[in-house]
């Protein structure tokens, strides 16, 4: 493969890692909705991420990027469990990506290494008119798997982006965890595929561009969390130096500050902040996916408080 007719060329001249955008090569795009997946050692989260998603979208794309702990494997493994090997597309970005935050904004956009080229080469893979970007520790709802399933055939031929809120879980134990419902975390992660949808560098992350026309869509609450774990260092995919400028990543702080309350014993002094305790023989993600949040009543965030991307 030669960089002849790519969109995208990459610096280090490696045609195999060029972005070929799906619209000015091969067929027409069919309609429907693609997640698409960039992760690295996640296969602790993915048993409740991966098999609720191959429910609710038309097909999956991941895209593995170094992991040790065989997450490739087993998200084949869970896609043939599913029934879905035939909506599955695994595939691999053997490149050191650099971390969000300072290290991101000395990479240049369009080396390999950036953010910027590995999210535009994941999502050069996508062959329907939709995608979704998600991740690998964001666990839906079954109400969720509802929505995202009715979306996928709605927004066709619309040219509405959607934000999805989404709830941070940090898992203390089987049988423990806390549920951050004191601000709103808030990100487009839906939109039509073509070229006023790709993504560009911004200062410490990679942002999708889309027109300011745009209708956006925002879904409900409840549907999905992001699994944090206590004894894993969540914030290691930042640059070290980095201390979460409140002008840009306020999301960032608040995370920090969590992190940091739950870790002290102090998780009850911060606003918004649940403790929930699962019923013998079930593990807290199932049980806030499937009752938790359920029964919880509406608004589930209640600060004026929100952080969007």
């Amino acid at each position: 493969m030669s960089t002849r007719g790519a969109d995208i060329p990459c610096l280090e001249g490696d045609p195999a890692y060029d972005v070929r955008w799906p619209w000015n090569h091969g067929p027409r795009a069919e309609s429907g909705l693609t997640c698409v997946f960039r992760v690295r050692d996640e296969a602790r989260n993915l048993p409740w991420v991966l098999p609720a998603m191959l429910e609710a979208v038309d097909h999956v794309v991941l895209v593995d990027n170094g992991s040790t702990d065989g997450t490739p494997e087993l998200a084949q493994r869970l896609a043939d469990e599913a029934g879905a090997t035939d909506r599955y597309t695994g595939t691999s970005y053997p490149h050191r990506v650099s971390r969000a935050g300072s290290e991101h904004l000395a990479t240049p956009p369009h080396s390999v290494h950036s953010l910027t080229h590995f999210y535009n080469w994941s999502f050069a893979h996508v062959r329907t008119t939709y995608s979704m970007k998600w991740d690998g520790d964001m666990a839906l709802t079954p109400d969720g798997v509802g929505t995202l399933r009715d979306l996928s055939w709605q927004l066709q031929g619309s040219g509405a982006v959607v934000a999805v809120p989404r709830h941070p879980l940090v898992v203390v134990s089987e049988s423990e965890a806390w549920i951050d419902l004191g601000s709103r975390f808030l990100e487009p992660w839906i939109y039509p595929m073509g070229p006023d949808f790709t993504f560009v560098k911004a200062f410490e992350w990679e942002v999708r561009e889309f027109p300011t026309t745009s209708e956006r869509i925002v879904a409900p609450e409840g549907m999905c969390v992001e699994v944090k774990w206590l004894d894993t260092d969540e914030l290691a995919h930042w640059s070290p130096d980095d201390d979460f400028p409140a002008s840009r990543v306020q999301r960032k702080r608040r995370e920090q500050e969590v992190d940091r309350a739950i870790r002290a014993g102090r998780g009850d002094s911060v606003e918004g902040l649940h403790r929930i305790e699962a019923p013998p023989g079930v593990h807290v993600v199932d049980h806030v996916l499937t009752t938790w949040l359920r029964r919880r009543r509406r608004p589930l965030v209640q600060r004026a408080a929100r952080f969007d991307v």
